[in-house]
């Protein structure tokens, strides 16, 4: 499932449950800017997905047409499979990374993320009988899953043998976080492939 279904989908569920939510609060659910959020509201109406209704000056109402209600039920049962597929190979990819380290020596197991890929990396490290020794971010104070998460700053290093970089789209930038925390390389396990050897500066 594309960047841009799952953004429809969002919008059409955000309408469902709210008709008088406003651009800016649509805009900060999406995680992108208002002009953009405009762009995207605009292409549902012209797809017919959603209509808008004025109820008062400088304010619009948004209202799911039946083909909106279709598309909307068509994207929920499409992102269903995605996750169910996304989550057998992420299972798979971790089955394979942890057992080929794990295998005698009880490796210590920590997550750095919060966020949905979290929640995917908890549940197959459980599948497999991995308890994380810690949830690690950049901040701290918060709770996961109903565990605490620390913040990487103040965590030593020693605590865990592998982090699992819990996202999904760019575990470089992840990494590169890390690594900046002292974490060395080898110890970072990604979600989808494995994280490769560091790249040497170009010369030129």
């Amino acid at each position: 499932m594309d960047l841009e279904s799952r953004r429809d989908l969002t919008v059409l569920e955000v309408i469902a449950e709210n008709q008088q939510i406003t651009q800016r609060r649509l805009s900060s659910r999406l995680g992108m800017a208002l002009g953009l959020t405009n762009l995207y509201l605009k292409r549902l109406v012209r797809k017919g997905c959603i209509k808008c209704v004025g109820v008062r000056q400088n304010r619009l109402r948004y209202l799911l047409t039946p083909k909106g209600i279709a598309e909307k039920t068509r994207l929920t049962y499409e992102f269903l499979e995605y996750s169910l597929r996304l989550y057998r190979q992420v299972r798979q990819h971790m089955n394979d990374t942890l057992r080929q380290v794990a295998v005698g020596n009880g490796a210590r197991v920590a997550l750095y993320g919060t966020g949905e890929a979290a929640e995917l990396a908890y549940l197959s490290l459980k599948e497999m009988n991995f308890e994380p020794v810690a949830i690690l971010d950049g901040q701290g104070s918060r709770q996961f899953l109903g565990l605490p998460v620390l913040d990487i700053r103040e965590h030593p290093l020693t605590d865990y043998d592998l982090i699992v970089t819990a996202t999904l789209d760019n575990p470089e930038a992840m990494i590169a976080q890390l690594e900046r925390r002292g974490v060395p390389r080898e110890k970072i396990v990604t979600l989808r492939g494995r994280v490769g050897p560091k790249k040497a500066p170009s010369r030129t």
